[in-house]
């Protein structure tokens, strides 16, 4: 289909800067059916293995010696809480096999959901490590722990460990989470990378499942270095390689909208760049208070070689210094990631349906549907100077035979419930719903669809923000 392209930099004189007809960017390839089976499988297979090595490593006669049942209990839950918090630190490292699948909702869905499994666990290995030596050794209890922490090896280490995992447990405690800014939530959240690590010696050192066991040890070691490379290469390696590659710098930044600004880069080779309409990458822009820290944020529009374009709503100090971004300023990216694409479309008709910045991913997701989507888009803003990028999505919705409804008001006042939509999409049933903007409308969206009763397979969706 044809496209409704940005409108290119302008110059210091206000003239448009020419826009090479290079060919537009490479699509981005939908998810492999087979990625959630086999990770399911590989996942399972290591947890079982697991629990099997624990129990083998242990005797009746160390079960009946003085507290030999609490350090069995300890060393199970201590390795099956090492294992999945494993699993947790994999499931953020951005694998694109399986983010393309889940996508990063999806992916940080899990995550919480997992969270507490692993510091509950490494929590009671704790506690019933130390009954069990305490009841062994006859002595109290807080003399065990002293004895604990500083005589046994690493011990002391693996200690640091769980308390920076409490740490990031705590602060992800929604309540806790709201009142913190974005950017020291996720200085303290590498700690847990940091926790892992510290634990590791403790493990093999003192663990029953390993001490006499070098299979069991070099499995154990093999499942530590293949979460840390895959951490390594898909967080650090490859977002370095791909932004060598394409070189982006800040072309220009233009106001869209109030508290709005569009950042339009320029960089090589953006025809290789494959990506999908409604995806976003982390962008890293390297200036003195930026470049340590990455900021998820949509692209806006598919790129036109040289061109490609993110959109900032500036709601934190992050995205408040991007609109002071000089041109020249390089950029590193990392992504694309994002499941909230056509991949995900199961149906010939879709509704789309933004608030807020979620217009962003809309309008890039509508430059990509099929050109017989006929697409609904329901836009939600507080005022109707809010409706970034109008004429776009009008133009890109009339192009597909669809249609653009404006919801401007309060959400008190101007409700976008089940007989408003109803009203506005009398098929909506029938149809694929895509979801986009701040967490509380999504999730009173998804809500209302369902009670509609759209198929849950057919509600695709993206949260925007902390």
């Amino acid at each position: 289909m044809s496209s409704v392209t940005f409108d290119p930099p302008r110059d210091r004189a206000g003239k448009r800067s020419p826009v090479r007809r290079n060919p537009p960017a490479r699509k981005g390839r939908g998810p492999q059916p087979w990625v959630g089976p086999t990770s399911l499988l590989v996942a399972g297979t290591g947890l079982v293995l697991i629990v099997v090595s624990a129990i083998g490593a242990e005797t009746r006669s160390e079960l009946s010696i003085p507290g030999g049942v609490a350090v069995f209990i300890g060393s199970i839950t201590g390795l099956v809480g090492t294992y999945l918090a494993l699993l947790m630190v994999l499931l953020v490292s951005r694998i694109p096999v399986v983010e393309k699948v889940l996508g990063q909702d999806g992916l940080v869905r899990w995550h919480r959901r997992l969270a507490p499994w692993p510091l509950s666990l490494i929590g009671l290995h704790a506690v019933f490590i130390t009954i069990g030596y305490t009841e062994a050794a006859k002595t109290g209890l807080w003399h065990e722990l002293g004895t604990l922490l500083n005589k046994y090896p690493d011990m002391l280490a693996a200690t640091a460990g769980l308390a920076l995992m409490a740490m990031a447990g705590i602060t992800s405690i929604r309540a806790i989470r709201s009142r913190l800014r974005r950017e020291t939530w996720w200085v303290i959240h590498l700690y847990l990378y940091l926790a892992i690590a510290l634990s590791f010696a403790h493990v093999l050192a003192l663990g029953p499942s390993f001490v006499g066991h070098p299979l069991a040890r070099a499995l154990w070691v093999l499942a530590w270095l293949a979460t840390a490379g895959l951490v390594l290469g898909f967080r650090f390696g490859l977002p370095l390689v791909r932004s060598l590659r394409h070189q982006l710098v800040v072309k220009e930044v233009r106001v869209e909208a109030p508290g709005v600004v569009s950042v339009v880069c320029a960089g090589r080779r953006l025809d290789r760049l494959a990506i999908s309409g409604g995806q976003f990458f982390e962008w890293r822009f390297m200036t003195r208070h930026l470049w340590w820290q990455a900021h998820p944020y949509s692209v806006s529009a598919l790129p036109r070689p040289p061109h490609l374009r993110l959109t900032v709503k500036t709601v934190g100090d992050g995205s408040a210094a991007i609109t002071r971004l000089a041109p020249g300023t390089r950029v590193m990216i990392e992504g694309p990631y994002g499941a909230f694409t056509r991949h995900a479309q199961r149906r010939r008709t879709a509704v789309l349906i933004a608030g807020g910045i979620g217009l962003t991913a809309l309008r890039a997701l509508l430059e990509d549907l099929p050109p017989k989507s006929a697409p609904e888009v329901v836009v939600r803003v507080s005022r109707s100077e809010d409706f970034v990028f109008r004429s776009e999505i009008t133009e890109l919705t009339r192009r597909l035979r669809g249609h653009v409804h404006e919801v401007t008001g309060g959400r008190t006042q101007v409700p976008l419930d089940a007989t408003a939509l109803q009203g506005m999409v009398p098929d909506i049933v029938k149809r694929d719903v895509f979801v986009c903007g701040p967490e509380s409308f999504v999730h009173e969206i998804v809500a209302t669809v369902r009670r509609l009763g759209v198929d849950p397979r057919s509600i695709h969706y993206e949260v925007f923000g902390f």
